[in-house]
């Protein structure tokens, strides 16, 4: 369930970060088991890489090492209205050190 002030938080990132084929938008979704990355392709719709686990620090070298493997090596990250802080941070950490520039 996302509160009121997350959703007006979201929806402010999300009207300045637009992801393309060349830097595409990585995503973070939090639950309270599990951590969600994906990068899309807004131009297209298209979802390029995706990974999701219990530990922050795996999903950001997963989602990393797929999108290096698709030679992808920028990314424009979108925190869907979550602190950067904690798990986000971890994942985000993970993913710069698989080889992501933000």
């Amino acid at each position: 369930m996302i509160t009121k002030g997350r959703a007006r938080i979201k929806r402010r990132i999300r009207s300045r970060v637009f992801g393309t084929s060349e830097r595409p938008r990585l995503v973070v979704h939090r639950s309270n088991k599990a951590m969600y990355a994906q990068a899309i392709d807004d131009n297209k719709g298209v979802t390029l890489a995706s990974a999701f686990g219990p530990d922050a620090k795996e999903v950001g070298a997963g989602v990393a090492k797929a999108l290096v493997a698709k030679k992808i090596s920028a990314v424009v990250f979108d925190r869907a209205g979550y602190v950067y802080h904690g798990r986000v941070k971890a994942l985000a950490d993970a993913a710069r050190e698989g080889g992501l520039k933000f």
